[in-house]
């Protein structure tokens, strides 16, 4: 387990350079005037044109930018933005209100679509079942900006139920609407996969003996089936943790969070590549970590999984 775990590790270092050194270059590599705008109305004087090139070494290769980059980044220092703020700050202020979002729209279609995946797993062509199906049909076509509107408007203004937009705070309350806004799509698939899988694995001969043996439903369903069936489940949420976090700009448009989504957007419209390229890697750490952990996971559900 230790030898499996140092190689998987020592085979996240050359994925993570290869993934920022390919995001830095597509983002710095976009053509236009990194200045424009910066001035107001009027054009940047060629002294700060001069000092800002030099500064960020635009007149440099990209490699040699990359290069400068990742030896600040591995000190801890994400850089600034043109306009001197450090982005450090636009880090930690806005990645835990993502990061919170995220974890909860996570829970919420893990119980959720894990919930009727097993409901309708047992019990498959019943009312339950096209129920589920249809709903989550439903919920893949609809886009997301459309669910959001849509249930901001009927359980925050029309019925009063929760509050529109999510206060400063950040309060888990607020957090379940968008949370379910955010995790809508995910829960649909996670609920189609883990009804596929139950199924399946329901006609399984381990099954089949744990019942003849005379062991309650109960434990074969939560013991034998449930464990055996939650791999594919397991690699979607794991992944899935990521791709929240960076598909989260609709819903933080929507519901007024103060998250990297709404950072990106707003780095991107003002062409802070700097801002850009630093958001994404923490996500891209995020997504490998999350993968590791899925990885080490498959042993526990799976004892015939070995890792030699």
């Amino acid at each position: 387990m230790g030898r499996y775990l140092l190689r998987r590790l020592l085979q996240l270092v050359p994925v993570f350079i290869g993934t920022t050194f390919m995001i830095y270059w597509l983002v710095w590599s976009v053509p236009g005037d990194p200045f424009a705008g910066k001035c107001g109305e009027r054009r940047c004087p060629d002294t700060y044109i001069a000092f800002m090139t030099e500064k960020y070494q635009l007149d440099q290769p990209v490699w040699v930018q990359y290069a400068t980059y990742m030896k600040n980044l591995l000190q801890g220092d994400f850089g600034t933005k043109f306009s001197g703020q450090s982005i450090n700050d636009i880090i930690l202020t806005s990645y835990p209100n993502t990061l919170k979002l995220a974890l909860v729209a996570l829970g919420i279609e893990a119980v959720i679509g894990l919930g009727a995946g097993v409901l309708t797993g047992l019990r498959r062509n019943g009312f339950l079942d096209n129920l589920v199906l249809i709903s989550t049909l439903f919920l893949i076509a609809l886009p997301i900006f459309v669910i959001g509107f849509v249930t901001q408007w009927l359980f925050g203004v029309k019925w009063g139920i929760v509050t529109p937009t999510v206060s400063s705070e950040m309060r888990f309350s607020e957090l379940i609407l968008p949370g379910f806004v955010l995790g809508s799509v995910s829960m649909a698939y996670i609920a189609r996969v883990a009804r596929t899988s139950i199924a399946e694995n329901r006609r399984g001969d381990y099954v089949r003996t744990a019942i003849a043996k005379g062991l309650p439903m109960r434990r074969v369903v939560g013991v034998h089936l449930l464990r055996n069936s939650l791999i594919p489940v397991v690699t979607l949420l794991g992944t899935d943790l990521g791709a929240l976090m960076g598909g989260a700009i609709v819903t933080e448009g929507i519901f007024g969070i103060n998250g990297i989504g709404r950072q990106v957007y707003r780095a991107i419209l003002t062409k802070e590549s700097a801002t850009v390229v630093s958001i994404v890697v923490v996500l891209v750490l995020v997504y490998l970590l999350m993968n590791l952990l899925v990885d080490l996971l498959y042993a526990a559900l799976d004892p015939r999984i070995r890792y030699e």
